[in-house]
């Protein structure tokens, strides 16, 4: 869409006016410098965020954060797998990922 709210032809219908003021919502998959997004967003490139990033890890979203034996947490991390692995070329190409 050139403008927000106006769109250039009926398969854009999927973009709608979001409930909270001076909002869009998209039904589906987003490509920023890509036309194969293969996530709900890909951006190929740089992006800058002006506030604050939510991830589900972040203590924000969690609570009862306590402190763990680490004698126990030791053990488990002696079953863990561990390996070492190189890109596929193809997926390396589009990511732009030059030493796979």
């Amino acid at each position: 869409a050139s403008n927000p709210g106006q769109f250039e032809n009926d398969s854009d219908v999927l973009w709608q006016r979001g409930h909270v003021p001076e909002t869009i919502a998209y039904h589906g998959r987003v490509g920023i410098n890509t036309d194969a997004p293969d996530e709900a967003l890909v951006v190929c490139g740089n992006a800058k965020v002006m506030g604050r990033v939510m991830h589900p890890s972040d203590s924000r979203a969690k609570q009862n954060i306590r402190e763990v034996d680490t004698n126990e947490q030791l053990r488990r991390i002696t079953q863990m797998r561990l390996v070492e692995y190189d890109y596929k070329p193809e997926f390396a190409s589009v990511m732009g990922i030059k030493d796979t």
